[in-house]
């Protein structure tokens, strides 16, 4: 056997371990200690990354986008179900879709870890890959309108940096985790830079646990979140779509909590069409029973400059008050709205699409009154949008009236059996780390939920199941230093460390 084969062999060998290794990397977020078990796989890929240090950049690249198309392929799966099985799409069509999409997020990750080749002949290798990292997800969840889902901070709800996000929100996780499992590699080659290492972040940890910014304030708020188990084709056909409307307005007529929630799109057709009467009787029960309701609906929300006539939106009733509107504004391409250039690709499915018009970026929070109490107020997110954690701190930060409450309406049916909707929690449970606040998830299948404020569930419903969650919740009040200053404490740190790598890099 020549070298040349040689060298091929081992090359294979090299990218079939690292598509294994991120696939492993990705299930076992689904772990519930897998915050923890991602720090030994991330050391070995990264020992893999790094076993050649000659490597070229175009070598390194490549590497680090089959390690990220292992991670994304796993992650990321359940599109297909909802390509496929719900939208109809051809399933090698729907593969290829999945396979271009994991590419695409693939491609951060090959960027991410650059410095292993650019900086390797430097002992702060770690701080410029865990700055890389860091900055490749921010893109990630900011370019094309961005898709920063199965990022590696929200392992660490079950994690051990889970305590940072209050204060940087989970790219500082993120930043952790790389930085961590490069110094747990490095132990045997630098055993007291990587201990020293190893014992001051333990020791950032431990104290950061120690603060809390948010306090309770009034009584805990008896709450009813309503989980319909509908599946996603009914809402295709006209009896499916009264079946659901008429299942979402007896449960909400007949609730005596202070707080009632249905799901995203529990009444799914424009709010101006519904059956006769169905939004007075409700206000009528609200004014009765002084109890407050929001729910999902068919928004009108005439955008002349797009031709958008409906939105995505949360309607909210509460005693005599004015209806509260919701229109979610960060929205989903191709089930939301169709980028320009790919109406061929929504034509290859067999059931409608929306295209939305997109809510402002100020919307108010939605006021929840109580009796003989102050009121609370909570910031409002449909489905995708408690994936964007800095759009979220925005809001609350730049809103006109306090925030106390977090809630999510979401509709998961298009992902049928998959994990989608643990990784969505998981992300919720991020939400509430970042702001301190305690969240409500409503969802149509699962999983309906009560989260406190460190991002623990507190209770939740099984999935696709048909029940109701009733319980109660503190709201909380305050500001985390994440809702104050957004990511720009760590991107600012992670910019200024590949800057200063970059001069050393010129410089040597």
């Amino acid at each position: 056997m020549n070298d040349q084969m040689v060298r091929g062999r081992r090359q294979s060998i090299h990218f079939l371990a690292l598509f294994i290794l991120g696939a492993i990397l990705a299930g076992v977020a689904e772990l519930p200690y897998g915050g923890w078990i991602q720090i030994p796989i991330l050391s070995a890929i990264w020992w893999w990354l790094n076993r050649e240090n000659q490597n070229s950049v175009k070598h390194l690249f490549a590497s680090g986008l089959i390690f990220g198309l292992g991670y994304f392929v796993i992650g990321l799966w359940w599109i297909y179900i909802s390509l496929h099985d719900v939208g109809g799409m051809n399933a090698a069509l729907s593969c290829m879709a999945v396979f271009l999409l994991s590419a695409y997020m693939a491609l951060y990750f090959g960027l991410a870890t650059l410095p292993l080749t650019l900086f390797h002949k430097t002992r702060y290798v770690g701080f410029f890959l865990a700055s890389s990292w860091v900055v490749m997800e921010y893109l990630r969840g900011y370019i094309f309108t961005g898709f920063p889902w199965m990022g590696l901070a929200e392992s660490q709800v079950n994690g051990p940096f889970a305590v940072i996000a209050p204060y940087f929100g989970g790219l500082a996780c993120t930043f952790l985790l790389v930085f961590i499992s490069w110094q747990i590699l490095q132990l045997k080659k630098d055993t007291l830079a990587s201990t020293s290492s190893l014992i001051l972040v333990i020791a950032l940890t431990v104290l950061s646990s120690l603060w809390s910014f948010t306090k309770p304030i009034g009584d805990p708020i008896r709450v009813e979140l309503i989980q319909g188990n509908f599946a996603q084709s009914m809402i295709f056909k006209p009896e499916g779509i009264l079946k659901q409307i008429e299942f979402y307005f007896a449960a909400m007529s007949k609730s005596k909590a202070e707080l009632i929630i249905a799901p995203e799109t529990a009444f799914p057709w424009p709010e101006s069409n519904l059956p006769s009467g169905t939004l007075e009787t409700l206000q009528n029960h609200v004014d009765q029973q002084g109890n407050n309701l929001l729910f999902g609906v068919i928004g009108r929300h005439v955008n002349p400059k797009m031709g958008r006539e409906f939105s995505n939106r949360a309607l909210g009733l509460s005693p005599s008050n004015p209806p509260y509107l919701y229109d979610k504004n960060h929205l989903v391409p191709f089930g939301e709205f169709i980028p320009p250039g790919f109406r061929w690709f929504v034509n290859a499915f067999s059931v409608p699409l929306s295209d939305f018009a997109r809510g402002g970026e100020d919307q108010e929070n939605f006021l929840i009154q109580r009796p003989n109490q102050e009121p609370i107020f909570a910031a409002i997110t449909i489905c995708y949008e408690d994936v964007f954690g800095g759009e979220l701190a925005s809001r609350i930060r730049n809103s006109s009236t306090p925030t106390n409450i977090l809630i999510n309406l979401t509709n998961l049916a298009w992902f049928g059996e998959s994990q989608a909707s643990s990784q969505q929690l998981r992300l919720s449970q991020l939400r509430s780390l970042e702001t301190g606040l305690p969240a409500l998830r409503a969802t149509n299948t699962g999983i309906t939920s009560v989260l406190d404020s460190n991002g623990k569930v507190l209770t939740s419903l099984p999935e696709f199941t048909q029940a109701s969650l009733i319980t109660q919740v503190q709201a909380y009040t305050g500001k985390t230093p994440y809702v104050r200053w957004g990511d720009l404490p760590i991107l600012s740190l992670s910019c200024i460390l590949l800057i200063w790598g970059l001069i050393r890099y010129r410089r040597f």
